[in-house]
């Protein structure tokens, strides 16, 4: 597994697993079995309604708490002050765990930066360890960094190679802003595990079209997440970390990049 330091000196694993649309046993099981195969990142959400469920999966997994990496977001209607404030302990009631690696803001709101005092109060309490946004465009962010305090770890946004963002990433670069991506197979918007270029590629590496997308993006300094309950899709989407693409095959996935969102947050 690769790693990405983030500007507090935690580190970030390069890849793990969404738990979107993810459910009761379900969740828990693909949970367990992720955490298994070697996953050690696993990112849930209030929004998602499964915390109890992936806290349920790491028990399960019997794996050591400090060998992972959990990511929840606090998200509407728990948009004041006190209410982050206490929805940061709910998570970390929901999901069994003394302390949540890293805590965003779901998307913006009127009153993130009310909800941010509450992140930065749990991190300086020991519940947190790092704190960041999601759902951020530029200019949001760049208003936000500006009385925030602490620079946000990461700003978790949606990016495939048909959606690149190229240019966020460099600007929150430079404020010490991580870019951290959901959804690398678009969600079925798009026919990513039949898009030919990926999959000539693949044939070059002995590897499908899925993992060259997923290859890109994190060669390219974005750490991903993405969501499967399937053990062999589990094993296919980490079995990404002993190839290279080169600099030519870069700049023909480069090209896909139609510079929109697919899903309207932006």
């Amino acid at each position: 597994m690769d790693y990405i330091t983030l500007n507090d000196e935690n580190r970030l694993p390069a890849f793990g697993l969404g738990t979107w649309g993810l459910r009761g046993e379900s969740c828990a099981d693909t949970v367990a079995k992720a955490i298994g195969l070697g996953y050690q990142l696993i990112d849930t959400a209030r929004m998602y309604g499964n915390e109890k469920d992936v806290g349920r999966g790491i028990r399960l997994s019997k794996v050591r708490r400090e060998r992972l990496f959990v990511t929840s977001k606090v998200c509407s209607p728990y948009t004041s002050y006190q209410a982050a404030k206490r929805i940061v302990e709910e998570s970390l009631d929901a999901l069994g765990l003394e302390y949540i690696d890293l805590y965003l803001i779901h998307e913006p709101y009127g009153t993130s930066p009310e909800m941010y005092e509450a992140l930065k109060e749990a991190k300086k309490q020991g519940l947190i360890r790092s704190i960041g946004i999601s759902n951020f465009n530029e200019a949001e962010y760049l208003d936000f960094i500006k009385g925030c305090g602490i620079i946000p770890a990461v700003n978790q946004v949606e990016n495939h190679v048909y959606f690149l963002r190229s240019d966020l990433q460099k600007m929150m670069k430079a404020h010490g802003t991580v870019m951290q991506g959901w959804a690398p197979f678009t969600e079925g918007m798009r026919p990513v595990f039949k898009e030919k270029i990926l999959k000539d590629i693949g044939k070059r590496h002995g590897k499908t079209a899925g993992q060259i997308a997923l290859k890109y993006l994190l060669q390219n300094g974005v750490p991903t997440i993405t969501k499967s309950s399937h053990v062999e899709r589990l094993k296919e989407n980490l079995d990404i970390f002993d190839f290279s693409l080169t600099a030519e095959e870069i700049k023909e996935i480069h090209g896909l990049d139609e510079g929109k969102s697919l899903f309207g947050w932006y």
